[in-house]
């Protein structure tokens, strides 16, 4: 009797001193303004505030895979969760945990704060394309391109690009203008390439963009760099008639005066030669 007595009295003082530390636990801070920042599916789990006392450790939690730690115990506010996200097409939930060591962290339920949900192949942004090498030539204006690369590699340690990943999915638009002008136009590519039809009298600039045609949202990527071709461009083509027509007034101007002033020296010549020839007539 005196046993199970003790006994009760054991689970019960057990029972309390559990509740005492969950109810300390549940005191800790948790994380606040939780978001996700991917770019080629490099992906950082960022957060605030800094911990003070006390740490976070990160749980990435999948719809049918296992849940995944990373950072555990860090006093930082952001977490590179690249590699816990390999499956880019499921959606994953994060939770920031508050904990005051490690004991807390694996026997007990932390606070946490969670994330809005997250699909890598859906949300992740696009990031630029890189121009290789660009020609325009007579009436065509060829352009190469690089698909921008992801974190993730093959077996052979070489980058997957956003092409690996995308596959069919994925295309590329092109913007591109006389110089000097605001009309755009545009053309759509699955390759690496673009081939287009221009005015072989104009320089032209552009700039390319990754799309995801079937994405609800942020179907655009980052765009390109702006370059310009420079082909047969004149005085006339880079600042316009109205300086070309200054020029040749001031040309006018400058061979009318020194035709004026030619006449003016030859007729002081003749004057002055008239001049020393009357003495000579009146001996």
């Amino acid at each position: 009797m005196l046993r199970a007595h003790a006994g009760s009295r054991a689970l019960l003082l057990g029972a309390l001193l559990w509740r005492l530390a969950a109810a300390g636990n549940t005191e800790l801070p948790t994380a606040v303004n939780v978001t996700w920042s991917s770019i080629n599916f490099k992906t950082i789990l960022q957060w605030e505030p800094k911990p003070s006392g006390y740490f976070y450790t990160v749980e990435i939690h999948g719809q049918t895979s296992d849940t995944k730690k990373k950072c555990t115990l860090t006093t930082e506010t952001e977490c590179d969760v690249t590699d816990a996200l390999r499956n880019v097409k499921e959606t994953y939930t994060a939770h920031i945990l508050s904990v005051q060591s490690a004991g807390m962290d694996n026997f007990e339920e932390p606070p946490f704060a969670s994330s809005e949900k997250f699909t890598p192949y859906n949300q992740t942004v696009l990031g630029k394309p890189e121009i290789q090498h660009y020609t325009q030539k007579d009436s065509k204006l060829n352009i190469v391109f690089q698909d921008p690369l992801t974190p993730y590699m093959f077996p052979n340690g070489s980058f997957q690009s956003i092409r690996d990943i995308f596959k069919h999915d994925l295309e590329y638009k092109l913007y591109y203008w006389k110089d000097q002008s605001s009309g755009k136009k545009d053309a759509t590519t699955k390759s690496n390439t673009f081939e287009i039809s221009v005015d072989n009298k104009n320089n032209y600039c552009f700039y390319i963009q990754a799309i995801i045609p079937s994405r609800r949202e942020d179907r655009t990527g980052q765009e390109s760099i702006v370059l310009c071709t420079s082909v047969g461009r004149t005085i006339l083509d880079e600042y316009g008639a109205e300086v070309f027509i200054i020029i040749a007034v001031i040309a006018i101007a400058v061979i009318t005066l020194a035709i004026v002033l030619s006449v003016i020296l030859c007729k002081r010549k003749k004057a002055k030669a008239a001049r020393e020839k009357e003495p000579f007539n009146g001996i």
